[in-house]
């Protein structure tokens, strides 16, 4: 696969909890620079970098980072502020405590809520799949499928285990609606970031691929 097909897919990723200005600042050009989809930064960098690339690359943010388990109106709330201060794309971290017990719709109504927040920007629903059994999995597929949410994201990369082909797999199987996948955390080597796009991914979150692919 061509180096420049896998960069247009990477959502150049910087979001250690350390993190500086300086450095969101140096994955903003290198993103630009090498054309990815977009960088995922933390909330509090958006507006900063909003006009610091003035519209030459797509600002992803986290909300409900990484635990998932704010309030759905802390979520909102957190969308449409990142909204207001130039995201261009959302990703969101579901309740994984909602999922242990079923409560499928109030994931399903969460999600919708968000977003209503966020409008037209892009929407990705993070289930972080490490902590999920495959029928829990399986239903998250229905369930954003059915949402409004535009992609199921495998994982934040802060929890125990990232990405999978088995899992990327799995989802391409069961989603529906034009709903895409991206597969996030632990992408080790150009070949598996190749693997998990002909996989069925369409974005790849990652911190270290675009390092990997200039150096080639």
């Amino acid at each position: 696969m061509e180096e420049k097909l896998i960069l247009a897919h990477i959502d150049h990723t910087l979001l250690k909890q350390d993190a500086i200005w300086k450095q969101i600042m140096e994955i903003c050009k290198e993103g630009i620079e090498q054309k990815t989809a977009s960088v995922c930064i933390p909330p509090s960098f958006v507006a900063k970098a909003s006009s610091f690339v003035v519209g030459r690359i797509a600002i992803c943010t986290v909300i409900g980072f990484p635990n998932g388990y704010q309030t759905t109106a802390v979520k909102v709330f957190e969308a449409e502020d990142a909204v207001k201060n130039g995201a261009d794309e959302i990703d969101m971290v579901i309740n994984i405590g909602w999922v242990k017990e079923g409560l499928y719709k109030d994931i399903l109504q969460e999600i919708n809520a968000v977003k209503e927040a966020c409008g037209e920007k892009i929407l990705k629903v993070i289930v972080e799949a490490c902590l999920l059994t495959e029928e829990e999995k399986i239903r998250l597929c229905q369930v954003v499928s059915k949402s409004r949410g535009d992609y199921i994201k495998t994982s934040t990369g802060f929890s125990h285990g990232g990405a999978t082909i088995e899992d990327v797999c799995l989802f391409a199987q069961h989603i529906s609606n034009d709903t895409k996948i991206k597969a996030a955390g632990g992408i080790q080597s150009v070949r598996e970031a190749a693997d998990f796009l002909q996989a069925g991914a369409d974005r790849l979150g990652s911190s270290s691929l675009l390092g990997m692919l200039v150096k080639r």
